[in-house]
């Protein structure tokens, strides 16, 4: 065994959710064990009973500490938090202790990270109202990673072979979003892309920043936070040597960045960042009526560990059918690698 390959912690995501079923065959690719040493946290029953269902070939190891691992491949290391009653999970299903469970695994990766027991953390999907209904009052994994590792300037980057996003805001109001492009958070967030993109190891760092209004506002027609607040930002980037553009109109400015023209992209919102994202790397089959395939990662940047995600939902709909695309775990587990590699060199 190469002990080289870095220990990556894995969280189960929402244990109603497609979280265990996409884990559990991203664990049976081979490649992800040639790469890395990769070890599940969550709920051991939760993943003896999807491999059961979903009649994958695979055992599960369950242990109490990370040392007690094989990384054997088609035996999947579990760090048993012991936290689901199997007897009242239901797939597809709110509930408090799926919330509950799926909270425990992100915590437990945190801390496992910030001890510096494991190298990286990937997390699966959780559902952010069964999160809320047992207690944890937070939007999202990226405000928990930030709240337990004492963050404060951090952003979300969306990672899709020629698409690589940023964002102003992510899980706040449209009206919020608005508010919140500020000068000074869109230089913050554009040195974040910087630095994620070499650490991706990407060469093409020609930055596109988006323009908030249609038109990027028109010289003031359809409002001035394009003029006011983004323009002064990109003046400032490159006075520090960035190479940028903008404010562009979005609807250009992703049409050239899905052609590989910048190598990352400021979106000032959720929505904006995410909906070409997704149109780009999710692939809808209309004669079967499921994905093909859903490709893209969340990579949380400014945080003193390292975390990557699915950049996809809890698929309450599929959730223990067997059916669900582990492509976007295979990618997060591939940037969480790559990321550690950068890491263990500066």
């Amino acid at each position: 065994m190469n002990e080289q390959r870095p220990l990556i912690g894995i969280t189960m995501g929402d244990p109603a959710s497609i979280g265990p079923e996409i884990a559990v065959k991203a664990l049976l690719n081979e490649k992800i064990h040639a790469i890395c040493r990769p070890l599940l946290v969550g709920d051991a029953g939760v993943f003896r009973d999807i491999i059961a269902r979903t009649s994958q070939p695979a055992t599960v190891n369950a242990i109490k500490q990370v040392k007690d691992a094989n990384f054997t491949f088609g035996v999947i290391d579990v760090l048993d938090l012991e936290n689901v009653n199997m007897q009242e999970l239901q797939f597809g299903q709110i509930s408090a202790m799926a919330g509950d469970a799926a909270f425990a695994s992100v915590k437990k990766v945190i801390d496992l990270a910030m001890a510096g027991e494991i190298d990286a953390t990937v997390t699966g999907p959780i559902n952010k109202k069964s999160i809320n209904e047992a207690g944890h009052h937070f939007a999202g994994h990226t405000e928990i990673y930030a709240h337990f590792t004492g963050t404060k300037k951090y952003a979300m980057l969306l990672v899709e072979d020629h698409l690589k996003v940023i964002h102003v805001s992510t899980h706040v109001s449209l009206r919020q979003a608005c508010d919140l492009v500020k000068k000074d958070r869109i230089l913050e967030v554009t040195e974040l892309l910087r630095n994620g993109l070499i650490q991706l190891n990407e060469t093409n760092l020609k930055i596109g920043i988006a323009g908030l209004n249609p038109h990027a506002g028109d010289a003031g027609l359809f409002g001035t936070e394009d003029d006011m607040e983004i323009l002064p930002a990109v003046e400032e980037a490159r006075r520090l040597g960035y190479e940028v553009d903008g404010p562009v109109p979005p609807d250009t400015l992703f049409a050239k960045a899905a052609t590989g023209y910048y190598g990352g992209i400021v979106a000032m919102y959720h929505d904006q960042g995410h909906i070409p994202f997704k149109l780009s790397g999710f692939k809808w089959n209309a004669e079967k009526q499921q994905m093909d395939s859903v490709k893209g990662v969340n990579i949380t940047m400014g945080l003193p560990i390292i975390r990557t995600s699915v950049d996809h939902g809890t698929a309450f709909e599929i959730a223990g059918k067997g059916i669900a695309s582990a492509d976007a775990m295979v990618l997060a587990i591939e940037s969480a690698v790559q990321l550690s590699k950068t890491r263990a060199k500066s």
